[in-house]
């Protein structure tokens, strides 16, 4: 169950702050509506690594439809290359 308190708790954001683990972030709402989270650093890196991922899948795609797409043939011959030239 997602820990959702009130943004006015952070008066005491110690017993705030003791909510938050990894894996279980803490939402604060004002007015009754989400506005904030609280993460955890290892879940914050997470999301950034996940959201640099995603966003290089999506350059990759783009690249792929204006300039068209490698085949799995070219792609296994480039890393059989790299791979003998590091031998």
């Amino acid at each position: 169950m997602p820990a959702i308190k009130p943004v006015s708790d952070l008066r005491n954001y110690n017993e705030v702050l003791s909510d938050v683990h990894e894996g279980s972030p803490v939402f604060l709402t004002k007015n009754g509506h989400g506005c904030y989270a609280v993460l955890d650093m290892k879940d914050y890196d997470r999301f950034c690594a996940i959201s640099t991922l995603m966003s290089e899948l999506e350059r990759g795609r783009n690249s792929g439809e204006e300039s068209g797409w490698v085949s799995s043939d070219n792609v296994a011959a480039h890393f059989r290359r790299k791979a003998a030239s590091h031998a």
